[in-house]
């Protein structure tokens, strides 16, 4: 007799893969604001969507907090100011 298997529940289903670059988290991003800013999405989309925006938001932060500590390593321990020439 086959065993029962537990039904995929839909939130499983729909979760969206995590970022695999700043670049492209910045523009899935750039992305939801437009869709959050529009004003015509239903407010389970609203929510959905904002949460995923917290979600590439941190990821963004972490990653460039990540290279700004690998740049501090390179320079000796201290961030150089960048020439405006």
């Amino acid at each position: 007799m086959p065993t029962p298997t537990s039904p995929r529940s839909p939130r499983a289903a729909a979760m969206p893969a995590p970022a695999t670059s700043y670049e492209a988290a910045l523009e899935e991003l750039e992305q939801l604001v437009a869709q959050l800013d529009a004003g015509k999405l239903p407010l389970d989309q609203l929510l959905t969507r904002y949460q995923r925006g917290a979600e590439l938001l941190a990821f963004c932060r972490t990653r460039l907090d990540e290279v700004e500590e690998q740049i501090k390593v390179l320079e000796g321990g201290a961030l150089k100011p960048w020439d405006a020439a």
